[in-house]
């Protein structure tokens, strides 16, 4: 993996479901809580992780999905991001590993997980990613320039729209698999063809773009 990965946190009411219907996509589960309500889950490049919204200690809510990271060595990271002017980068402890926690552009909070290597009260599947595939999150709202020198610092990129609005982030996807494979593995799923893709409504009652 790189240094650092796109990781977009969705909170769900449904971690089962939404970890099938990522599954059904091609991504692959890497690690789950043993006691449930967590799983991360693999591309080519890029991971998504899956957060039950009910234990949500930050206020996560059903559907929503936020921009987080994870990273070999974030005490690196924290330098990086203060060299291009984002001073208030901190790294502390959580219950889980060391966590680094930074104010994007539209004040927007920013964490960012230390790799980890004790896998305590964790399930660790041994899979390889599906290098067709990978994250690419839309922002919407979102003051472009500002957020270009952040993803910069970050190494990372995203897709933009309108930056009007609030702040918001879509779970949005990239494969150079046939689109035609893609739809006819999502017979489950509300699906349509356009020339952006498979715009698809999630579990959660979301709309995921899958592009070609």
């Amino acid at each position: 993996m790189n240094d650092v990965v796109m990781r977009p946190l969705r909170f769900t009411a449904d971690v089962d479901a939404m970890r099938a219907f990522l599954e059904t996509l091609g991504l692959r589960s890497r690690i789950e809580s043993e006691r449930g309500g967590w799983v991360d889950m693999l591309t080519g490049r890029g991971m998504v992780a899956l957060h039950d919204a009910a234990s949500s200690s930050t206020g996560g809510q059903p559907g929503q999905t936020r921009l987080s990271f994870e990273a070999e060595k974030i005490d690196e990271l924290r330098d990086r991001l203060e060299q291009v002017g984002f001073v208030d980068a901190t790294v502390f402890d959580e219950a889980y590993g060391r966590v680094l926690s930074v104010t994007a552009p539209d004040s927007v909070v920013i964490w960012v997980d230390e790799r980890a290597e004790d896998m305590y009260g964790y399930k660790v599947h041994d899979v390889r990613p599906d290098d067709r595939w990978s994250v690419t999150p839309y922002l919407t709202g979102a003051e472009e320039p500002a957020w270009r020198r952040f993803l910069e610092g970050v190494g990372a990129t995203v897709r933009f729209g309108p930056d009007d609005g609030e702040f918001a982030v879509r779970l949005d996807l990239s494969t150079t698999e046939d689109l035609d494979d893609v739809q006819a593995r999502l017979d489950n799923y509300q699906v349509t063809r356009t020339a952006a893709g498979l715009e698809i409504v999630d579990p959660d009652g979301q709309l995921v773009v899958v592009h070609g």
